[in-house]
């Protein structure tokens, strides 16, 4: 029979984990493709967006707060939209949050063209980055367990917190299998930012959001196969 340390050590790099990898590097690449061509919007980071909401006012910059609040808020709908269809259409299916996201990368990128022929300003516009902040909200209920989820691809600060506490647990006589998993899963989302990055200086503005929509729409095909090859992925 399997010891707990060695099962764990094998969940490290199962099916699943090799999934959510690819899918924080995505969240890391949407996020980058929408800061890097605007006036510097966070679509991942809700943390520093609830600061801004709050702490705007202080400065005179109502428009900063205001814009914060509606992140936020596409954020959390994204999130409770794509739970409500996890719940009566997608449950298990691990593309479904990644074809809505896909959706929403494509209804910003046609605003953002509409915009582009409008006003020719090659930065991204902030209505299409609501669409955006939707999609990533949706991307975040990837991954769901007894109703709640199980690994936020674009929590960050958890993933840190997660892995301090893990490498505390291997120096006082655990295994690197106590925080390599959360490594794992920030250096993917790290490395999607990178990408993404590297991606902003080759690409236009105005051709950022399709980029965005293209690779996620690949994914969106990874996890079809992913599907088809390892089955859905339960709510247990």
């Amino acid at each position: 029979m399997k010891q707990p340390d060695e099962v764990r050590r094998k969940a490290l790099f199962d099916s699943d984990a090799r999934l959510s990898w690819v899918l924080a590097a995505l969240a890391g690449l949407i996020g980058a493709a929408a800061f890097m061509h605007t006036a510097g919007y966070f679509v991942t980071f809700m943390t520093g967006n609830t600061e801004r909401a709050v702490l705007g006012y202080f400065h005179d910059e109502t428009d900063v707060a205001v814009a914060a609040a509606l992140l936020l808020g596409s954020f959390l709908s994204g999130v409770v939209v794509s739970s409500l269809c996890r719940r009566h259409f997608w449950s298990g299916h691990p593309h479904g949050p990644t074809l809505l996201t896909t959706a929403c990368l494509a209804a910003a990128s046609i605003i953002d063209i509409v915009m582009y022929e409008i006003t020719s300003s090659t930065r991204i516009e902030f209505v299409p980055i609501l669409f955006v902040a939707f999609g990533v909200g949706a991307l975040n209920t990837s991954f769901v367990k007894n109703g709640e989820v199980s690994i936020p691809l674009s929590y960050v600060t958890g993933t840190l917190v997660k892995m301090a506490q893990g490498i505390e647990r291997h120096i006082s006589g655990g295994t690197y299998a106590d925080w390599l998993d959360y490594f794992l899963l920030y250096a993917a989302f790290a490395l999607g930012a990178f990408v993404g990055g590297l991606l902003s200086l080759m690409v236009a503005g105005w051709a950022m959001l399709i980029t965005a929509t293209v690779v996620c729409l690949i994914v969106t095909g990874y996890t079809y196969l992913h599907l088809d090859i390892h089955g859905p992925l339960t709510d247990e």
